[in-house]
């Protein structure tokens, strides 16, 4: 491994690469930034100094982002076959993901801690919270709210930043953008079938009328019986079916999506609603018994008015109201009865933000945002008798203030520095600053010092469920983390890239189910957890003329308990990603590759997974026939056996190892009428 960590020597890289491009790049040959506009329709220069939102709230080049920023464009999500949101996460360094069989969590820097639920990462769209008000979920798999599709692009924006959103957004920021009405120009029929028994349907119409207003609506529908036969090894024993589950695997769900333009003003609506059976008898529940299942519904209605006005100045405001119903079914062992979950989250948000130029070289932004939790109600009961076990309704309001400025000290010296302001009714305010300093000696490079911090607050299931074994605890605090990262960025030429990123995190206050030090009989959450964790990451992109692309990443992370000295769950010490898309007819059809590289990671029970290394290959076609897009992928070609930690709800079974899916296939036909 040390060999292989000294062939990634950022030094000995950026040396060859130099090289390469012929000489260092003269000051005054940056590109013109990208916008926000079609990622396809620009150029390679252009895609290599694309723009992004998230980082600071306004368009910036990525170069100057005060963070370190992947932008995974609808062109990669085509030809690398994504079909869900957790699948697009997979492919970036650094990242990874954890699933189940019935959600999938996503970790980042080494963090992905058992029993989470992405409650650590702030997931938007469009510039929306999509983050529910009771367990504070983010859904990424077949449960997230909008079709692939119809995504533009998707930011992932790492480290801290509570500095511009508040809550959530711990160890980095997921803004998933949508396409414009014009991308969509007409009427779309997309149908996909592949394995395990899956089929999917879209319908898509946009357009654009005279008098200003431009719209989209979608609709999709997905339906899949899952594998027939899932073999568990902690259930073989001819009393439990020899550990094998049958029809268990059961996924589907349905989703809509509107956005309408005219003028200043945007209106977008989402819902999902998705039903997924589980194999794994989680929460002590009869294995290949009657069927364990969850129910997610998520609907969102967002306004925003946003104008750029002269001298600099521009203007947002946005406005909100969302929904949120979880129902979960579990046919328990011991008392013999059905457990159920019943649950519903209603909330109402608005924000507003102004951005000035002043004296040429500050960019001032400051803004607020307010959020009215409507309902927060939860009850867990087991029916036939009726026994409630334990019930919330609750009602809060959360309120912020923030400022940002990005000073230019000179051509080559950037300095962005904000700080925010939340105040929660459970435990008053927190602030939450972050510095960067952004050094460009050449153009197309930079080096980035960034000091940042952030904050999770504890969620109302932490604070206040209560049942014969669990206590609440009202007197919870927020989680806090600090980071201090260093992140070098350098272009070379027109067709590449090179990224290499270093941190170092302290994580204090860290919610834990603990023994109840006033009644040992029962659990209760307590801020307890204190981790240090540090890593490098290198990355590698090109983009070519030709059609080719490319991207290679190596991560380093070393997560570990302060207190116990002890490595994390779930957590593995190197990632390795390989992506490849090139033509192979021209541009008419294209052949996409991707390796994942995963080390073991400790499980629950002390073990460890063991490593594992999957790869995906896709053909894609647009220009065979008009308007006919078509896709074959084959995932996991190599029939790669292996096994991701549990959780905590699989701990009664001894379920420290979850299998995941073998050698799948899908093809897709896209219809533009």
């Amino acid at each position: 491994m040390k060999r292989l960590i000294t062939l990634f020597n950022p030094t000995i890289i950026a040396a060859v690469f130099v090289v390469l491009a012929h000489g260092p790049v003269a000051l005054g040959q940056e590109a013109a930034p990208s916008g926000s506009g079609d990622l396809t329709e620009l150029s390679i220069e252009d895609l290599m100094n694309v723009t992004v939102y998230g980082a600071s709230r306004f368009e910036q080049k990525e170069l100057n982002a005060p963070s370190a920023v992947t932008v995974i464009s609808a062109d990669e999500i085509t030809k690398y076959g994504y079909r869900t949101l957790a699948d697009l996460l997979r492919s970036v360094r650094g990242l990874y993901v954890t699933y189940d069989r019935n959600y999938s969590y996503l970790g980042v820097r080494g963090f992905n801690r058992p029993g989470d639920t992405n409650s650590r990462i702030l997931l938007l769209l469009d510039g929306h919270r999509l983050t529910e008000n009771i367990f504070d979920s983010s859904y990424l798999g077949t449960d997230f709210i909008l079709d692939v599709d119809l995504i533009d692009r998707v930011e992932i924006i790492r480290g801290p930043g509570s500095s511009l959103y508040g809550s959530n957004a711990f160890f980095a920021v997921v803004n998933v953008i949508t396409k414009q009405p014009g991308r969509v120009k007409g009427k779309q029929a997309s149908a996909e079938a592949g394995s395990p028994y899956t089929y999917k349907g879209r319908v898509t119409f946009g357009d654009n009328f005279a008098n200003g207003l431009d719209m989209m609506l979608s609709g999709s529908v997905l339906r899949s019986k899952g594998w027939p036969h899932l073999y568990f090894q902690e259930f073989d024993d001819p009393a439990t079916n020899n550990g094998v589950a049958e029809n268990k695997d059961a996924d589907r769900n349905h989703s809509l999506f509107t956005k309408f333009l005219y003028k200043d003003f945007t209106l977008e609506g989402a819902y999902v609603s998705r039903t997924k059976d589980i194999p794994t008898a989680s929460y002590e529940s009869i294995f290949n018994g009657p069927t364990e299942q969850t129910t997610d519904n998520l609907g969102t209605v967002d306004l925003k008015y946003e104008r750029f006005l002269s001298g600099g100045l521009s203007v947002l405001a946005r406005a909100n109201y969302n929904r949120y119903i979880y129902k979960g079914t579990f046919p328990l062992i011991s008392p013999a009865v059905i457990n159920r979950d019943d649950t519903l989250g209603e909330w109402i948000g608005a924000e507003v933000l102004a951005t000035k130029t002043l004296w040429s070289k500050h960019k001032l932004s400051a803004g607020s945002e307010y959020r009215d939790n409507l309902k927060q109600n939860t009850k867990n009961f087991d029916e036939n008798p009726l026994n409630i076990r334990s019930e919330i309704r609750k009602k809060s309001r959360t309120y912020a203030f923030f400022i940002q400025d990005e000073y230019t000290i000179s051509p080559t010296l950037l300095v962005n520095a904000g700080d925010r302001y939340d105040h929660y009714e459970g435990f008053g305010g927190t602030t939450n600053p972050r510095l960067a300093l952004i050094y460009s000696p050449f153009a197309r490079s930079s080096f980035k010092l960034i000091h940042g911090s952030a904050f999770r607050a504890p969620n109302i299931w932490e604070t206040d469920y209560a049942d014969n074994v669990t206590n609440p605890n009202p007197l919870l605090r927020p989680e806090r983390i600090a980071t201090e990262e260093l992140v070098y960025e350098q272009q070379f030429g027109k067709n590449m890239m090179l990224t290499v990123d270093t941190y170092y995190n302290k994580i204090r206050d860290l919610i834990s189910e603990e023994d109840d030090p006033a009644d040992p009989l029962k659990s209760i959450s307590l801020n307890k957890g204190e981790v240090r964790a540090y890593g490098a990451e290198l990355e590698l992109e090109g983009r070519y003329q030709s059609g080719l692309i490319w991207r290679a990443s190596f991560a380093h992370q070393r997560t570990k308990d302060n207190q116990s000295g002890r490595e994390l769950d779930n957590s593995p010490r190197y990632l390795g990603k390989l992506n490849l898309s090139l033509p192979l007819l021209r541009d008419s059809i294209y052949g996409g590759i991707e390796t994942q590289y995963s080390s073991s990671a400790a499980i629950l029970d002390s073990s460890r997974a063991d490593a594992y290394m999957v790869t995906n290959v896709t053909l894609f076609t647009q220009k065979m026939m008009k308007g006919l897009e078509a896709s074959a992928g084959i995932y996991n070609i190599f029939n790669e056996s292996y096994g991701q930690p549990g959780f905590t709800q699989h701990v009664t079974h001894d379920q420290d190892n979850i299998q995941q899916d073998g050698r799948t296939y899908r093809v897709k036909l896209t219809y533009v009428f």
